[in-house]
């Protein structure tokens, strides 16, 4: 075997391990990658019980319950689909009824989700961009050009 034929010998054994090595460290990522679903999407993709998944939309409005022992349950709206989500911890301080959140956890069999992770808007303009585009995607779209009355009820949902 002459050099050149040596070099282009090693290249592709090494490309052919790189690319085995890449493709190995995908398959292990792709069970802890947690997807961002609107509840409309949870009832088209029609998630499994135990599928750990981030929730989001917005928080709906006089839906809030404390139900002691630090557990709250509150619903988690598009304006299209509802589900109601339970937490037992602390809520980040900027969370409230009529904003954008996202939750983190599984359904159970009964069809009620159960978070461990709650994440709020950042002040009173953000919403996170998936429930932007969610709310876009729904229809219910109530960020720039909205009218006062809804944007005062639920967030201007945009950039100022």
């Amino acid at each position: 075997m002459t050099r050149k034929q040596r070099r282009a010998a090693f290249i592709v054994v090494a490309l052919g391990i790189l690319g085995l090595a890449v493709g190995l460290v995908l398959y292990a990522m792709s069970d802890s990658i947690v997807y961002f679903y609107s509840p409309s999407d949870v009832v088209e993709r029609g998630v499994e019980p135990g599928e750990r998944i981030r929730l989001g939309g917005l928080v709906e409005q006089d839906s809030l319950q404390d139900l002691g022992d630090a557990t709250v349950r509150f619903n988690v709206t598009d304006f299209v689909e509802t589900f109601t989500v339970t937490y037992r911890g602390v809520l980040p301080d900027l969370f409230r009824e009529g904003q954008g959140v996202i939750t983190e956890g599984a359904f159970d069999e009964a069809g009620g989700f159960t978070a461990d992770n709650v994440l709020a808007k950042h002040d009173e303009y953000y919403m996170p961009p998936e429930v932007a585009d969610a709310l876009k995607k729904s229809g219910n779209w109530q960020g720039e050009g909205a009218d006062k009355s809804h944007s005062e009820t639920y967030g201007q949902g945009s950039y100022p």
